[in-house]
């Protein structure tokens, strides 16, 4: 009976196991969504990341209009149900192309982030074709993503505030420039992506920064640094460089975040400043008392010259009077003697 009962056990957990496995397999694979970048890859996640597989193409550290594709990357498009682009990525169609993917592409979205207005554009762009081209229910998490960005767009203005950014002088390269200008810094001076910029450019934005003291030259990361510090030092400045894709660092999970890591970098980058600008005061300072010790010994010397010139005219007056005294001394004793021989 002991063996009869064990059997039947035993059976009864192969089958479970047949019905798990069956029901697993049964199960239909999330569909597969490819983004061109990091931007709209974090907006797909806020909004479905639990019902989607998300897989991004260009690297956050890359700017995407320069990035190399590679045949990984096109491996990521043969399961793809959706391919999301900006239009700002110049190799996407021939990507598209090469892998025989058939997903279906969706261009011209999220064509700029940097304001929450922009942004909750992009959100809604993105919610629509999640929903229309993959029925994913995304409302619910719509309308939190929206509301999140309106608590961070107000924590933004309150740090600007705190840190000083409003009225700020400060260069910008040009992709970074709504975001500055949303924070409340005075753009004083732009440039362009750096292989586009002219030496005429180049020599306005130097003008302008100079005659406006700009503090900041602010950079855009995936774009290269070079330029901007060129530009820093020749006016003087603190070159500062900022995100423009999320995931660049562990800290930067979407663009909201991506927004709150640049502000305390602009932050941190004024207080360097403040701090420069501090030590070229007490330089200066420092300058000044050299200056006017330097001018005081040089009187005091001055002074000391004609002393000793005074010295050496009265010494030399004394001579001659004493050489005069001298004479008139022994011309009256020769009289005296004449006088006595007179009488005599």
């Amino acid at each position: 009976m002991r063996g009869r009962g064990l059997s039947l056990l035993l059976a009864a957990l192969v089958l479970l196991l047949a019905v798990v496995v069956m029901v697993v397999d049964a199960q239909p694979e999330k569909p597969v969504v490819v983004a061109s970048t990091t931007v709209l890859a974090s907006i797909v996640e806020d909004l479905a990341g639990d019902q989607v597989t998300v897989e991004y193409i260009a690297l956050p550290s890359v700017c995407p209009a320069h990035y190399d594709v590679k045949p990984s990357d096109a491996e990521k498009l043969t399961k793809a149900a959706l391919v999301l682009s900006h239009s700002i990525e110049p190799w996407i169609d021939k990507l598209v192309s090469a892998s025989g993917s058939k997903a279906r592409v969706f261009k011209g979205l999220c064509r700029s982030w940097s304001t929450p207005t922009d942004l909750k554009n992009c959100y809604i762009q993105v919610a629509d074709v999640l929903k229309r081209d993959l029925n994913v229910p995304v409302d619910e998490r719509l309308n939190r993503s929206l509301e999140a960005i309106d608590r961070v767009a107000q924590y933004l203005k309150n740090y600007s505030k705190e840190n000083g950014f409003e009225g700020t002088p400060v260069v910008v390269m040009r992709w970074q420039g709504s975001y500055i200008s949303y924070l409340g810094f005075k753009v004083v001076a732009s440039y362009g992506p750096p292989e586009t910029v002219s030496l005429k450019e180049y020599s306005s934005v130097v003008n302008n920064a100079t005659q406006a003291r700009a503090l900041l030259v602010i950079d855009n990361l995936p774009s290269g640094v070079e330029l901007g510090m060129k530009i820093a030092r020749e006016v003087g400045a603190v070159e500062v460089a900022l995100h423009n894709f999320p995931k660049a660092a562990p800290e930067i999970s979407n663009v909201t975040s991506m927004w709150v890591y640049n502000a305390k970098l602009l932050a941190n980058a004024l207080k360097s400043v403040k701090v420069a600008v501090e030590a070229r005061s007490q330089a200066a300072n420092a300058t000044s008392t050299i200056e006017m010790l330097t001018s005081a010994v040089e009187a005091l010397r001055d002074q000391n010259l004609k002393l000793r010139k005074d010295v050496d005219t009265l010494a030399m007056y004394l001579s001659i009077s004493a050489v005069l005294n001298t004479i008139l001394i022994v011309a009256l004793a020769i009289a005296l003697i004449k006088l006595k021989g007179v009488k005599g």
